[in-house]
């Protein structure tokens, strides 16, 4: 009779169902293509906004700092378009030896910086903002990429395929320049452009149940 009743009754009927009402989309303060990305291979709805921040790229700075202080700056700057929406904001820096490696300006710089990866562990650090009108909390996360040691024709190679342009340190992980890493320690889609553990745990932590974690 339990069993009935559980197949069976206004339970099946299109009426006896609760549905929850959609989770309000994200507004990323980003045009990045890896970021927007991540976010649908995670099923988080969002949109995007263009951030009107100026960056600060010293090559001297604190990665930590810069990131967090760049992420929070780029989500406050298109705070007023996200209509009570949550928002979004990431930036990422390559970081070996207290050095910071940021977009290549040209292929010269990206070969010398590629140069300087290969053999070595780096850091990619990541801030990461997220903010309501309510609250604003800023973190960070960082993984640990090791490259292989790279030839003069691997560099070539690698320059020659113009996949460094635009890329932080240089390379993209996920194309071509995958082939320049042998090992990574911590979260991969963290080097591809936006730490999603650790927004994946505060959606949960901050948005139990509404974008499908927590």
């Amino acid at each position: 009779m339990v069993a009935a009743l559980a197949v069976g009754g206004d339970l099946g009927r299109p009426e006896g169902r609760v549905s929850a009402p959609p989770a309000p989309p994200i507004l990323l303060a980003s045009t990045s293509p890896q970021r927007r990305a991540i976010l649908e291979q995670l099923g988080i709805p969002f949109d995007l906004a263009r951030p009107s921040y100026e960056e600060d790229d010293r090559p001297d700075a604190d990665a930590v700092e810069l990131t967090r202080t760049h992420a929070a700056g780029k989500a406050r700057s298109v705070a007023g378009k996200a209509e009570m929406r949550p928002v979004l904001g990431v930036d990422t820096a390559v970081r070996l030896d207290g050095r910071l490696f940021g977009k290549p300006a040209g292929p010269e710089e990206a070969e010398e910086m590629l140069d300087a990866l290969g053999g070595r562990t780096h850091e990619v650090v990541s801030g990461l903002c997220l903010l309501t009108p309510a609250w604003e909390v800023v973190e960070h996360e960082v993984t640990k990429v090791s490259f292989r040691e790279l030839t003069a024709r691997d560099l070539a190679a690698y320059i020659s395929s113009g996949e460094w342009e635009g890329r932080a340190g240089g390379y993209a992980v996920q194309g071509l320049g995958a082939a320049l890493v042998s090992r990574i320690e911590g979260d991969y889609l963290n080097v591809v452009g936006l730490p999603a553990a650790l927004l994946v745990r505060l959606l949960s932590e901050r948005f139990a149940g509404v974008y499908g974690f927590g």
